[in-house]
Parts: structure tokens; C-alpha cells; sequence
């Protein structure tokens, strides 16, 4: 008995310890999620109102990869995008933002808000501890020019010579495109 409850205070008291250590690294992980999602709706907004879906195709094939590398020095750690349904194969989901991205799902099941979505862990990786983050993208009504169901043409056959693996279409409003994520080495 008395073994039992010293795992379970250790197992509480290394629990809070993460929880407490982790706000700071949780709040800069939204704030670089905050600076790289608005660089990217800019980008996106411009493009649409200069040319439409087919310039916001670029703004996402040609510069949100680029964005994301500038914020990733900006704020040292790693950040990108991924999702369930990729449209970029190399942007696929590992293992971790698999299991993550379907408790996601799971919890829209439920009834909660995609925009209000997070999830944050210290994980393991190759004998290093690394802080691990993701913040959910719900699909916005612009978000469907290229990931809904009802694809222009045009849009598509640019979207089939870009990404001729695409995943990423017949989404509807409020669901969840997929999500942001951070890596950030913590040895």
C-alpha cells in the first residue's frame, strides 16, 4: 500500500512538474504558431484578392514552406503543418502527430470546438527529450476554394500537376484540415 501511493505521488508530482515547467514552452509554441499563421493568411489574402485559388496555390506550395523555416529560426524550434489528409507527402503526420490528430477528431466527435484544440507533450525521441505541440486548423469557408468537395477545375487540375498525391480535398466548413506542430529539443 504504502509503495502504491509513493508511485502514484511520484507519478502526480513528476505530472505537475511537467505541467509547470511546460507553460512557458506551451506559450511560445502559440505565440510562433500565432506569428506563422498570420504571415500565412496574409500571404493568402493577397494572393486570392490578386489572383484566386490559383495564386493561393503557389502561396502555399512555394511560401508557407518558406515562412515556416523563418519562423523556425525566428523562434528556435521546429514548425510546420500536417494532417490526416495531406495534399504535400512530406508533410505526413509521424507517429505522435498521427495519435494526436485523431484525438483530435475524437474530440470534434464530442463536440468540442476545432479552433480551441491544443495538445502538448515532453516526449522521448532517440535518447532525447523534446517538447512536442499542436494546435488544431479548423477548415474556414476560403479554405474550400482548394480543400472542398466542389473544386473549380481549374483549381483542380493546378492542384493535380502540384501535388499528384493529394489527399487534402472533400473537406466541409468546421472540420479539421489538420494542425499546426512544433518540435523543440529540450536536452
Amino acid at each position: 500500500m504504502k509503495k502504491t501511493l509513493l508511485l502514484l505521488g511520484l507519478c502526480l508530482s513528476l505530472g505537475g512538474s511537467f505541467a509547470q515547467d511546460s507553460e512557458p514552452l506551451v506559450a511560445a509554441s502559440r505565440a510562433a504558431v500565432k506569428v506563422y499563421a498570420t504571415r500565412l493568411k496574409g500571404e493568402l489574402v493577397k494572393a486570392m484578392k490578386s489572383g484566386g485559388p490559383l495564386q493561393a496555390i503557389e502561396v502555399c506550395h512555394g511560401k508557407a514552406p518558406m515562412i515556416a523555416r523563418e519562423v523556425s529560426l525566428e523562434k528556435g524550434l521546429r514548425i510546420g503543418r500536417t494532417s490526416l489528409k495531406t495534399r504535400n507527402p512530406g508533410n505526413a503526420p509521424d507517429a505522435w502527430e498521427r495519435k494526436v490528430l485523431v484525438s483530435f477528431e475524437e474530440r470534434k466527435a464530442r463536440g468540442e470546438s476545432p479552433s480551441k484544440m491544443e495538445y502538448s507533450e515532453l516526449v522521448e525521441r532517440n535518447g532525447q527529450r523534446e517538447f512536442r505541440y499542436m494546435k488544431a486548423i479548423p477548415t474556414g469557408a476560403v479554405c474550400l476554394n482548394c480543400h472542398g468537395a466542389d473544386i473549380a477545375p481549374a483549381v483542380a487540375a493546378k492542384l493535380d500537376a502540384l501535388y499528384p498525391q493529394d489527399q487534402a480535398r472533400g473537406f466541409k466548413m468546421g472540420d479539421i484540415r489538420g494542425a499546426f506542430t512544433i518540435r523543440q529539443s529540450k536536452e
